[in-house]
């Protein structure tokens, strides 16, 4: 993959017009979590995704036009129009899931509102888990859903970003919810 440097937020817009799908990553240079997100996401195998870059300490006009307050955020692009927006170091096979896509994606229907990505980590035996479950369903939210008692990587990914163990955790475009916080939940996916 090819990390093209981005200067300006006109030189975005210009990259953006040549290509229906992108991705930039904003960072700040020297920040460990802006390094550690652009080597993962620059290790990616997927060799056809446009994938910019732009340090918020030399390019001060993006993250305003996106109301981006804190870095790194990787942020996705179709049609010229920022879709998605996932926040923090991740490792390099969650960025190969971003740029293929096979996140499940929740929207809320009959609003012109960006699709927000969701995944739900979770154990079996875990009855909170089955009401958040059921919450989404009830709801018509598309998730991932994660058994982090079958899978380790995922468990220590969850325990890396959120600092907890414990589940039911929630990743909403990439803000880890622990436990079964209905009113923020509700809140960052726009559920009355």
């Amino acid at each position: 993959m090819k990390l093209l440097q981005i200067d300006s937020f006109s030189d975005l817009q210009k990259q953006l017009g040549q290509s229906p799908e992108a991705y930039m990553l904003l960072y700040k240079q020297g920040s460990e979590a802006s390094e550690c997100a652009l080597a993962n996401a620059a290790k990616t195998a997927k060799n056809d995704v446009v994938f910019m870059v732009a340090d918020v300490s030399q390019v001060r006009d993006i993250h305003e036009e996106y109301g981006i307050k804190t870095v790194p955020v990787l942020l996705s692009f179709q049609k010229g129009k920022m879709v998605n927006s996932y926040k923090g170091c991740n490792d390099v096979s969650f960025y190969d899931r971003i740029f293929e896509q096979d996140y499940f994606v929740a929207s809320i229907a009959g609003e012109d509102k960006p699709q927000k990505r969701v995944t739900v980590y979770s154990t079996p035996t875990c009855s909170w888990c089955t009401t958040l479950k059921k919450h989404l369903d009830h709801h018509g939210i598309k998730y991932k859903d994660v058994d982090v008692s079958k899978d380790t990587k995922a468990a220590e990914d969850m325990v890396k970003r959120s600092g907890q163990q414990g589940v039911p955790q929630t990743d909403i475009n990439g803000q880890m919810i622990i436990g079964f916080d209905k009113v923020k939940i509700n809140s960052l996916l726009g559920i009355q």
